[in-house]
């Protein structure tokens, strides 16, 4: 059930409906091949259909909903090929941040690194999924922020829409919290000792970590991925 959007709010509608609707589609709170109305999202969200409209377009963008006329929209299935190729376009952006970050990073942003950290944990201990991957975002993003990457940030989330559904479902089903929470350690500390071969090694282990748990979830929920996008352990782990 989607949340009412606040009048006051700042950020123009249209992204708050965008936002909210993605958030749902990661989270699985809008299943792989169920149809949206957007009359019913417009209701729940108390928007006109206008931006929901519009939110439905840039969600057919990021390759999370096809629009059929005068059929409707669906949220598509996982698309494995989509999965990885997302994967390799963030690995190779995400390792020259990790690189230039390296070199030095604010000592404002490493604190927020370690806050984030912490609450990492807590959310681990308490297993609070939706909280951790808010955190797993914020972690990245502040690496990126840091060396003034806003752009190379913005081309990763415009790419990583698939990878998000993907380690949404990995989280209970395939990937412990506690290693992802250790990789994101070994690439800070390599960030504070400024060592750009070994922050990035520590990068590329956590980045492929999708590599491991994606062909196990494509065939522990076969209803959520493509039928012939279906990748091999073997295919995966060298892609």
């Amino acid at each position: 059930m989607l949340t009412k959007i606040e009048p006051n709010s700042t950020e123009p509608v249209a992204r708050r409906v965008f936002r909210d609707l993605r958030q749902a589609i990661v989270t699985m709170q809008f299943s792989p091949g169920q149809p949206l109305s957007e009359q019913e999202v417009a209701t729940q969200l108390g928007v006109s259909r206008q931006p929901v409209r519009e939110a439905f377009i840039k969600l057919g963008e990021a390759g999370l909903v096809t629009i059929r006329p005068q059929r409707g929209t669906f949220v598509v299935k996982i698309s494995t090929k989509q999965v990885l190729d997302a994967r390799f376009v963030r690995e190779a952006v995400e390792l020259a941040v990790v690189r230039k970050a390296s070199q030095g990073l604010p000592s404002d942003i490493i604190r927020e690194l370690r806050r984030n950290l912490a609450e990492q944990r807590q959310a681990a201990e308490e297993q609070r999924h939706d909280g951790f991957l808010e955190l797993d975002e914020a972690f990245h993003r502040l690496i990126a922020l840091g060396v003034e990457g806003e752009y190379a940030w913005r081309v990763v989330e415009e790419t990583k829409a698939q990878m998000d559904r993907v380690r949404y479902l990995s989280l209970p089903h395939a990937t412990p919290l506690n290693r992802l929470i250790g990789q994101h350690e070994a690439v800070l500390e390599c960030i504070e000792a400024r060592k750009p071969d070994a922050a990035e090694a520590a990068m590329r282990t956590h980045l492929r970590e999708i590599l491991t748990s994606l062909p196990e979830l494509a065939q522990r929920f076969p209803d959520l991925f493509e039928s012939d996008t279906a990748v091999p352990m073997h295919s995966a782990r060298i892609a």
